[in-house]
């Protein structure tokens, strides 16, 4: 039982104003809502009902309780050895797009199933598709090389009725392609939304690991929790972030009219002025970067188009 005085929030919080869980954690309902994360919640000593952040099943649970609470997902689970993704930060990032929507129709989010986003990189656990179907209404194509992450998204689908006829999911057949294969002359995507690779090697990656657990538990860690790191596709890919969203710019060039705006989250700022370089270099019509903030936690997305401002006008929601 949560002592009534005790503080059940957990995050001071920078967080989108629509963000379910600007205001932190609220323990006392998400308990209420999966009591299973009952083992795994106490106070600290600042008085604060928490959980252990560095360990993968309290995340996994808490992520659990999230879902069920504000977005209606009672049957969620990822494999073993899958990102577990924090669920306000990635909230964060449909949030915004709902606003760059919103800049290219009148001030006004659009909302309902005919606004479609493309997730490249779907990862096994659905989050993107989940967050922007319960708060917008928005229908989703999911896409990953990995065949394992595709068919967990395909059994969360199935165990939540709500999502069958409006997320859709296609394996990337051809892992050195982001868009060939995925979209057709005849899609009309409003947005796509990536989380993609962000270090370049697989060694770099276990490091990136560590640090996050060490800084998680405040003290320097070994050895990787292998559940809460992600498989090599989600984490790392030769030449890292820089090259894949490269890589994805140019190939956007193609579909200039098959898709509003392209958006991806970029993890590491120095990145900015190349990936500005080459979406000039493109041609991009506007070119957009949303800053975001979780707690001490900074990080941003990037959004372009090659529609002119009438050309978004004129674009059907």
């Amino acid at each position: 039982m949560i002592n009534p005085t005790t503080k059940t929030t957990t995050i001071k919080s920078n967080l989108h104003a629509r963000n379910l869980d600007n205001s932190g954690y609220h323990f006392d309902e998400l308990l209420i809502a999966y009591p299973e994360l009952h083992s795994f919640v106490f106070t600290n000593s600042h008085e604060t009902i928490t959980i252990d952040f560095s360990n993968p099943e309290a995340v996994k649970a808490l992520n659990k309780a999230l879902l069920i609470f504000h977005f209606g997902i009672r049957n969620w689970n990822i494999p073993k050895n899958y990102l577990c993704p924090p669920i306000p930060g990635r909230a964060d990032y449909i949030h915004y797009i709902a606003d760059l929507l919103a800049s290219s129709n009148n001030g006004i989010i659009p909302k309902g199933e005919t606004v479609q986003g493309l997730d490249i990189g779907i990862g096994a656990n659905c989050i993107y598709p989940i967050v922007g179907n319960s708060s917008y209404g928005w229908s989703f194509v999911g896409t990953d090389i990995d065949e394992i992450a595709i068919q967990n998204c395909k059994k969360i689908i199935q165990k939540n009725p709500q999502l069958i006829d409006l997320i859709s999911l296609q394996l990337q057949t051809e892992p050195r392609f982001i868009f060939k294969n995925i979209i057709t002359p005849e899609d009309k995507f409003a947005f796509t939304i990536c989380n993609p690779p962000f270090h370049k090697s697989e060694e770099e990656a276990n490091k990136g690991t560590l640090r996050k657990i060490s800084n998680l538990k405040q003290q320097k860690t070994k050895e990787a929790v292998l559940n809460f790191g992600g498989q090599n596709g989600e984490l790392w890919c030769d030449g890292g972030e820089l090259r894949f969203i490269t890589q994805m710019i140019y190939e956007s060039v193609k579909y200039p009219l098959n898709c509003m705006w392209f958006t991806t989250l970029v993890s590491k700022k120095e990145n900015l002025v190349s990936l500005y370089k080459t979406l000039n270099k493109v041609n991009a019509a506007e070119i957009k970067t949303f800053d975001m903030a979780q707690g001490q936690k900074t990080s941003r997305f990037v959004a372009w188009t090659f529609m002119t401002a009438d050309q978004q006008k004129e674009w059907h929601f």
